[in-house]
């Protein structure tokens, strides 16, 4: 059958199939959709992130969803690598426990869940921002003391 519009369940099945995968909820776990969240700042429709912690959960959701231009170019030149090593990871949570930041620095401490070769991980990571050229840059992270990686 057809629909008013003419077109057939299929055809309207195919149109939405052929629409890129974005997640209706936020990978990075605010509790808003990603529209509302990370993703205008994924497409620069809304400028660079505004403070540190929101910098640091776009690059969670960046991460999430192998936006690898994203985390490069919101690297610090002066840290950044030239490019990233990918390796499968499947990202399953993030906790922020911790942010802070005074006019030109910021530090988030945070939990990120993971599975790497099916095996589950966390990251507890404090990672450093700067303000510098009017945005936020990702500086670098220090694994926090009581995730110390043991024996292996």
């Amino acid at each position: 059958g057809t629909t008013t519009s003419g077109a057939t369940p299929t055809s309207a099945w195919r149109w939405c199939a052929s629409l890129p995968k974005t997640p209706q909820v936020c990978p990075c776990e605010s509790g808003q959709t990603y529209a509302e969240c990370c993703q205008p700042w994924h497409t620069a429709q809304a400028g660079p992130a505004p403070t540190p912690e929101a910098l640091m959960r776009s690059r969670y959701s960046a991460y999430a969803l192998g936006l690898h231009p994203y985390l490069l170019n919101t690297w610090h030149p002066s840290t950044a690598p030239g490019e990233l090593d990918t390796y499968p990871i499947k990202w399953m949570g993030l906790e922020v426990r911790h942010a802070q930041q005074t006019a030109d620095a910021g530090v988030v401490e945070f939990v990120a869940k993971c599975k790497v070769n099916g095996r589950a991980q966390t990251m507890h990571e404090v990672s450093r921002f700067v303000h510098e050229d009017g945005r936020w840059w990702y500086i670098d992270g220090v694994q926090a003391p009581d995730q110390a990686p043991g024996p292996t």
